[in-house]
């Protein structure tokens, strides 16, 4: 199924029986305001992640053990037979794309993402509403003993930070990476030999996502000399690597690896850090 859905192709879909539509913006105050009607709230803190005291220790978004968020999606209504699509306010990249994601990492293949997201939907019409929608919990469920999409842990990538043979993608916006800012984590910089390819790359000037074609020129190249096995995508907290490994995927490639803890674990543990502009990033 193709990862990225219009607000055509949804108005097209609407009458479906399985379809359920989920709201993951960044706070249930959005959603109780206004959300796409029919939607449900899935909540990045408390249901996509496991979200620990000490951020050195998986960062500050880290995953949820799978049979927890097996729980939470039929204690939300989400059963194996239906059809996802998810919708953010941020181009995908707020948390749409981590719960595509953990679905997808879950096995569930009828799950998109909308592009444009929120702004997009009510500029062209879909309807929205502040009733909240609660769906019956689901007793058809999901099963999976570990997340079946790639996953680097933080000794390989502390590995191939030294030694290379993988390509290490992050995604944060070029002032971060080169460690002029950091708005967010306790130190500024980057993982070394990590390559900068800002997730707004996927999109073009109207926050949609970039054509399939136009995506395969940009990380054809890393395809080619790496392959999807040998990429690892990583950001601040294992949330928006989530925007480019859908990206990817729309473009046609396999789900590269994911590195959850990113920039936030890394930071804390003052493992070796680098600073500057990246002289590589697209090969």
């Amino acid at each position: 199924m193709n990862p990225i859905i219009d607000v055509a192709q949804l108005k097209e879909i609407g009458y479906l029986a399985n379809l359920v539509i989920v709201d993951a913006r960044s706070s249930k105050e959005k959603y109780d305001q206004s959300h796409l009607s029919g939607a449900i709230h899935f909540d990045l803190d408390t249901q996509m992640s496991d979200i620990k005291d000490d951020v050195s220790k998986g960062g500050r978004h880290p995953l949820p053990e799978v049979g927890d968020f097996l729980k939470t999606l039929s204690a939300t209504g989400i059963s194996p037979q239906n059809h996802i699509v998810i919708y953010d306010d941020m181009g995908g990249a707020n948390a749409a794309a981590r719960l595509w994601w953990m679905l997808r990492a879950v096995g569930h293949e009828q799950v998109q993402v909308l592009n444009g997201g929120y702004q997009t939907a009510v500029a062209e019409g879909i309807a929205c509403d502040a009733q909240e929608v609660q769906l019956p919990w689901a007793y058809e469920v999901f099963e999976a003993e570990d997340w079946l999409v790639p996953i680097a842990s933080l000794e390989e990538v502390k590995e191939v930070s030294k030694s290379g043979g993988q390509y290490i993608i992050d995604v944060r916006a070029a002032a971060r990476y080169r460690g002029e800012i950091e708005p967010i984590d306790l130190v500024a910089g980057h993982i070394p030999n990590a390559h900068n390819i800002p997730l707004t790359e996927n999109l073009d000037e109207a926050g949609l996502f970039r054509s399939p074609e136009a995506l395969r020129e940009l990380y054809q190249p890393l395809q080619d000399r790496f392959g999807h096995d040998q990429i690892i995508v990583h950001c601040g907290s294992g949330v928006t690597a989530c925007h480019t490994l859908l990206a990817m995927n729309y473009a046609g490639y396999d789900v590269s690896k994911l590195y959850v803890g990113s920039w936030s674990e890394w930071s804390r543990l003052y493992l070796p850090m680098a600073t500057g502009a990246d002289s590589n990033s697209h090969i």
